[in-house]
């Protein structure tokens, strides 16, 4: 009990008022008549009559009304006792990515989740979450303890990289629409490499109390493929080369045995010597593959306490040449020349170029080919762009090179858009060079000698909706990308041969020619390795062609990631495991995609003590822990609960009550002798 205003307690004093009203008040009499005072004798005589005190009922319940008014300004209140885990939410985060695989970390943390949520009290609310490249939720906020336990018993290791700033994004989403302090239990391995380039994006908001649960005490030496370097597609395995790179994470200098596995069977094997926290490169100098698609990863003997790592894997698909259409002039022969030759001076020659004139390609089935090439054609006939242009909806492609075709007509076929313009730089006597480079476009990853190159005419296209991959220095677009319905339109404002430019005589040719025929023909996406939690992508944006066409896709376990309606409609599937998946797309193409973890996860340094104190905000982390498991059991405080209201509803009670009886008692006067 206690009283928020005390002071007040002085108005107890009025409580005499009731006591003067009844007992000392002066007594007052009826006066009678008298013929003469000249006979009485002056004196003064004691009434103990009068001094008595009466109407008790009446005076204790006045007393108590002044009573209760003081009561009520001094505002008494009761002190209650409530658990402090009552008014917090707990919140349970486990890191479940691919380091934590190593020993028994995903154990450990998934029995101190366990603990925690033990020692909660009944009537505290907790949240069981999973961290690895994103935050997911398994759990609202909710008191059942069978179903919080059955959330951590769930969760299973990943091949993500996990990510402490999409947990502290996390927290702050959380706290927007949670408004009461929460306790943040973060159970993992604390690795480095799990940091984000900003420190800021990993700091927690103001009310949210982190603790933290490192399952790993110091770093684990680790060897690993770190990466391969590979063919996608292969048709001579003679001049197929396999680079793989061997690290090795808190290491010394050892001899570790290298293997190159095709589909199951060791082909070939490798020592190699890897210096002590270092870096070894080993060659394998030919891919003997059988024909379709290969299952193949570079594996070395396992020497640590993580071996889920001691591979990669990759896919390779062995075929046939693929055929390319050459559409051309029968004036223009160096096109067809200058753009064969690169093709086949490709590290990895998977195309056989097969040059047709204008006018004989009217017949042409395009579905026969990789990809079809239009190099600096007058015309072409309808029957072939009609063909065309239902090829490209289908998932087909077409590398256009404009040349000077375009100044006897306007529009582009199959692309398009219009010829507004031509550039003559070499009539002005000059000549321009690239000004801008998309080095991010598939075709322009070696991009580096075209500024080199000297172009000495260039047709000005209307680009529209289409991806500028190159421009002129006086922004002239000279390479284009559109896409429409599931293919792609690649447009080259300039020509093949040399010369509307010189590009076919610098090196950057054969690169850019080899590039665009793996991105056109779709190599590139229907082969090779991933990194998990990379796209593929099913269909375009567009949706156009192949409208309710399904994919088919098995996961690495034999699975459908995806429902039926799914596989309709997706339009980019997230690789989330490490394995290979089998992809059927719309258009009738396989592939075989190798996925591999984020060779990030396999540095298993810890992040320093001094930044984990920093990231907690406590100046030990132990303590941190401790105080936070205190809460979590239910710390006792004391909260006030006034007793305003409830003395108000006694002076209305006390009121009413006085009212009755002083009405009963002095409703009628009567005279006192």
């Amino acid at each position: 009990m206690g009283f928020l205003a005390p002071w007040f307690l002085a108005g107890l004093a009025a409580v005499g008022l009731p006591v003067y009203i009844h007992l000392l008040r002066r007594h007052v009499t009826t006066p009678r008549p008298v013929s003469s005072l000249m006979f009485f004798e002056r004196g003064t005589q004691s009434s103990t009559r009068h001094r008595k005190l009466r109407y008790l009922l009446l005076f204790s319940l006045r007393a108590l009304l002044v009573l209760l008014l003081a009561l009520v300004f001094a505002n008494p209140f009761l002190r209650r006792s409530s658990a402090v885990a009552s008014d917090r939410l707990l919140v349970v985060v486990v890191d479940n990515s691919f380091s934590m695989r190593a020993g028994t970390r995903l154990d450990d943390a998934k029995r101190g989740a366990l603990d925690v949520l033990a020692t909660r009290k009944p009537s505290q609310r907790a949240q069981v979450m999973v961290l690895s490249d994103e935050l997911q939720v398994l759990t609202q906020p909710i008191k059942d303890a069978g179903a919080l336990k059955a959330a951590v018993e769930s969760i299973q290791p990943g091949d993500s990289r996990s990510n402490f700033g999409e947990l502290g994004r996390g927290m702050r989403a959380l706290t927007e629409t949670v408004h009461t302090p929460v306790d943040l239990h973060l159970f993992s391995d604390m690795q480095a490499s799990n940091m984000p380039v900003n420190f800021a994006d990993m700091v927690m908001p103001g009310n949210v109390l982190l603790v933290l649960h490192p399952v790993a005490k110091a770093a684990v030496p680790n060897w690993t493929v770190e990466s391969v370097e590979a063919p996608g597609q292969l048709v001579d395995p003679k001049r197929a080369r396999v680079l793989a790179v061997i690290a090795g994470h808190q290491t010394p200098a050892a001899t570790r045995t290298v293997s190159l596995i095709i589909n199951g069977t060791v082909a070939l094997m490798k020592k190699v010597e890897v210096p002590a926290d270092g870096r070894a490169t080993v060659a394998f100098e030919s891919l003997d593959v059988p024909y379709g698609a290969n299952r193949c990863e570079v594996r070395i003997d396992a020497a640590d306490g993580f071996p889920v790592d001691d591979a990669s894997s990759f896919a390779v698909k062995r075929a046939d040449p693929e055929r390319v259409l050459f559409v051309h002039q029968a004036g223009d022969s160096r096109s067809a020349l200058y753009f064969g030759s690169a093709l086949a001076a490709a590290a990895q020659a998977s195309f056989v170029l097969q040059p047709i004139l204008a006018d004989q390609a009217a017949d042409a089935d395009p579905t026969k080919y990789a990809f079809v090439v239009l190099s600096d054609v007058v015309s072409i006939p309808s029957i072939l762009e009609n063909s065309l242009l239902q090829y490209v909806k289908n998932g087909g492609s077409v590398l256009i090179a404009v040349g000077t075709s375009e100044a006897h007509r306007q529009r582009i076929p199959v692309f398009g858009e219009s010829a507004s313009d031509a550039r003559f730089y070499s009539r002005a006597g000059g000549f321009s060079n690239v000004g801008q480079v998309d080095g991010s476009h598939p075709a322009m990853k070696e991009s580096a000698g075209w500024k080199d190159a000297k172009f000495y005419y260039a047709t000005v296209v209307d680009a529209g909706r289409s991806r500028v991959a190159a421009r002129l220095a006086d922004g002239t677009p000279l390479l284009m990308d559109k896409q429409i319905g599931q293919g792609h339109v690649l447009v080259f404002a300039s020509g093949f041969d040399n010369v509307t430019n010189d590009l076919p005589l610098h090196p950057a040719f054969v690169p850019f020619v080899d590039q665009s025929a793996r991105y056109l023909s779709g190599v590139e996406r229907l082969s090779g390795a991933r990194v998990v939690d990379s796209f593929v992508q099913l269909r375009s944006v567009t949706n156009e062609g192949n409208q309710g066409a399904s994919v088919e896709i098995v996961g690495p376990d034999g699975k459908r990631p995806l429902s039926l309606q799914e596989e309709a409609a997706a339009q980019s599937l997230r690789l989330t495991r490490a394995g290979f998946y089998q992809i059927r797309f719309a258009n009738g193409r396989d592939a075989l995609i190798a996925v591999n973890p984020d060779r990030r996860e396999s540095g298993l340094d810890l992040i320093p003590q001094d930044v984990l104190k920093l990231w907690s905000g406590s100046g030990n982390a132990d303590v941190a822990a401790t105080q936070g498991v205190a809460a979590a059991a239910g710390e006792e405080k004391k909260n006030a609960y006034s007793l305003w209201w409830w003395v108000m509803l006694l002076i209305l009670i006390a009121a009413v009550a006085e009212s009755v009886v002083a009405s009963r008692y002095l409703g009628t006067q009567r005279e006192e002798v």
